[in-house]
C-alpha cells in the first residue's frame, strides 16, 4: 500500500502490555502517522521498506527540558564562583538598565538551530529551555511564533511557551545575592503567553501545543503562580518550573516564605499532575513528597547537574516511592542518550551497588515517563495506535551487546542517531535533517556565540573584560 512505510532492523523496541519489548530482528509500520504494525513477518503490502541493519528502531526521547539557546551554561564549567563570572547580574547591570543581547533575527535562528540539534540526537518531542541572563527580562512572544514556525517547518512535536518572571536576582560587590521583583511587568508577560497559548493550541495537525513557563520559583511572586495554575488548568496545559535546584534558590525561598521550594507551591495550592519540576538536586524529602501527593513530575537532567557537582538522590528510590520521573537535556549537547549514561553512573554511584538501577529504568524515563508527564499515552512508545514518532540508532559501530538498551548506555551516544520520523515523516534521514544546512548553521552559531561572550562583562560584578572572567585550562600563548 502507497501510504505504508516499513522500517526493519536487528532490534526493535515495541511496546505490549504497558512496558517495552525487545523484538529481534523486528518491523515497525507506519502509516498515517501512526503505528500500525510492531513485530515479525508483516503481511501487508508497504509504499516503502527501509532496512537499517545493525541498528536499533526506538520511539523519538521525550525532552520535558530541552535546550533551545547557545547554552551559556557550558561557560561556567570551569569558571566559578558564578556570581563573580556574568551568572547573576551585578546591580550596576541593573541600575543601567538590562537589555537584549540578541537581535530578534538571532533569537529566531537559536530556536531553530537548537530545534535542529533535538532531532539530530533522537528527541521526537520537545519542551524548551533557555537561559534568561542574556535577556532583557523574559521570552518575548514574537521569538516564539518563531520558534512555531521552525518546529513546524522542521517536523518536530513541540510544546511552546515564552518564559516570564516576576523578579530576578541581582549581587552586590560583597557576593550577596537578592531578589528584585516588577511583578506588574511579569503579570504582562503572563497575559501575553497566555494569549500565545490559545493562539497556537493544536498548530501543526497537533504537534504543536501551549505550555506555561514561569521561571524561578525563588523569584516568582505567589500571584504570578496561582494565575499560571488557573491558566494552564483551564487549557489542560503542562507547567514547568525548575525547582530545588541549587543552594542560593534554597536560601531566597527560606527567607521570604520561611519553607523550601516545592513545599511552598504545595502551600499555594498551585501543584498537580500538569506541572514539570526539572532538577531537584537540592530537594528534601518532604518536597518530594509534595511532589508525588500533586502527581507532579520531576524532570531529570543529570548532564548539567554533574557538571556542576550535584546529582539526583536518588533517581531509584524516587522510582520506588511512586515519584513519575522524566529527562531533561538542558545544556549542550542535547543528547539523551549522555544523559542517560550520566543518570546510572551517578546514582550507582551514590547508592553505592551496580544494582540499585538498571538501563530499562532509565529509557522509561527517557520515553514513557515523559509522555505520562504530559499526559500522552501516545507518545514515547511504539505500540500499535501510537503517534509514530521513531529514532533509529546504528549500533554497527558500538561494541553491541546481546540488549540494544545496554548497548545505548555503555557504547553509544546521539551522534549514532541516524533516521528521525515524527508523525510518520522522516525529518532526518541518514544523519541529514530535512531543510537543515548543517555546515552553515553551525558558523553562524559560533559567531552569535562569539558576540554574545564579547557582551559579557556588561553583566558581570565589575564589568572585568572577557579574559579575566573566564579561566583557561592551560597558559594561552598568542602569535606576537
Amino acid at each position: 500500500m502507497p501510504g505504508r512505510t516499513l522500517l526493519a532492523a536487528r532490534w526493535l523496541i515495541g511496546h505490549e502490555n504497558g512496558r517495552h519489548v525487545i523484538l529481534e530482528d523486528g518491523e515497525l509500520v507506519l502509516e498515517d502517522g501512526r503505528v500500525v504494525f510492531a513485530g515479525h513477518d508483516f503481511p501487508g503490502e508497504v509504499g516503502e521498506r527501509r532496512d537499517f541493519g545493525e541498528a536499533v528502531i526506538m520511539p523519538g526521547f521525550v525532552d520535558l527540558d530541552a535546550l533551545s539557546d547557545l547554552d551559556t551554561t557550558i561557560l561556567g564549567y570551569d569558571t566559578f564562583p558564578a556570581w563573580k563570572t556574568g551568572r547573576v547580574w551585578p546591580e550596576t547591570y541593573l541600575a543601567r538598565g538590562p537589555y537584549e543581547m540578541y537581535t530578534a533575527e538571532e533569537l529566531a535562528f537559536q530556536k531553530r538551530f537548537a530545534f535542529a540539534e533535538l532531532i539530530r540526537n533522537g528527541i521526537t518531542t520537545a519542551l524548551p529551555i533557555a537561559s534568561l541572563f542574556y535577556r532583557a527580562w523574559g521570552e518575548t512572544v514574537a521569538e516564539f511564533e518563531a520558534a512555531a514556525d521552525a518546529a513546524e517547518a522542521l517536523g518536530l512535536r513541540v510544546y511552546l511557551g515564552p518564559a516570564y518572571r516576576t523578579g530576578n536576582q541581582v549581587v552586590d560587590a560583597a557576593g550577596t545575592i537578592r531578589p528584585v521583583y516588577d511583578e506588574a511587568r511579569g503579570l504582562a508577560e503572563l497575559d501575553a503567553a497566555a494569549d500565545f497559548a490559545r493562539r497556537i493550541e493544536g498548530r501543526a495537525g497537533g504537534r504543536i501545543r501551549a505550555m506555561f513557563a514561569p521561571d524561578r520559583i525563588e523569584t516568582s511572586t505567589a500571584t504570578l503562580l496561582k494565575r499560571t495554575a488557573d491558566i494552564a488548568a483551564g487549557m489542560g496545559a503542562p507547567v514547568r518550573l525548575h525547582c530545588c535546584q541549587s543552594p542560593t534558590e534554597l536560601a531566597l525561598v527560606a527567607d521570604q516564605h520561611g519553607t523550601t521550594p516545592a513545599v511552598w507551591l504545595d502551600s499555594l495550592g498551585v501543584l498537580s499532575e500538569r506541572w514539570l519540576l526539572p532538577h531537584g538536586t537540592h530537594a528534601g524529602a518532604d518536597d518530594f513528597a509534595a511532589m508525588r501527593a500533586a502527581g507532579a513530575s520531576l524532570v531529570h537532567c543529570p548532564l548539567v547537574s554533574a557538571r556542576h557537582g550535584g546529582a539526583l538522590k536518588t533517581f531509584p528510590r524516587l522510582r520506588a516511592e511512586g515519584l513519575n520521573i522524566a529527562m531533561g537535556t538542558d545544556t549542550w549537547p542535547a543528547d539523551m542518550i549522555l544523559n542517560m549514561q550520566v543518570g546510572m553512573m551517578t546514582a550507582r554511584i551514590l547508592e553505592g551497588s551496580p544494582t540499585a538501577v538498571r538501563s530499562e529504568d532509565y529509557f522509561d524515563a527517557a520515553t514513557v515517563g515523559g509522555a505520562d508527564a504530559l499526559g500522552r499515552p501516545d507518545l514515547g512508545r511504539l505500540a500499535v495506535g501510537a503517534k509514530a514518532d521513531v529514532a533509529v540508532v546504528a549500533l554497527d559501530r558500538t561494541l553491541a551487546g546481546t540488549d540494544p538498551v545496554q548497548s545505548l548506555m555503555t557504547s553509544a551516544s546521539g551522534r549514532d542517531v541516524t533516521d528521525v520520523y515524527i508523525d510518520g515523516r522522516p525529518v532526518m534521514t541518514d544523519r541529514i535533517v530535512r531543510g537543515i544546512d548543517d555546515a552553515a548553521d553551525f558558523a553562524r552559531a559560533r559567531e552569535q556565540f562569539a558576540g554574545l561572550i564579547a557582551r559579557y562583562p556588561d553583566r558581570t560584578l565589575g564589568h572585568p573584560p572577557v579574559e579575566r572572567i573566564f579561566s583557561s585550562s592551560y597558559e594561552r600563548v598568542r602569535v606576537s
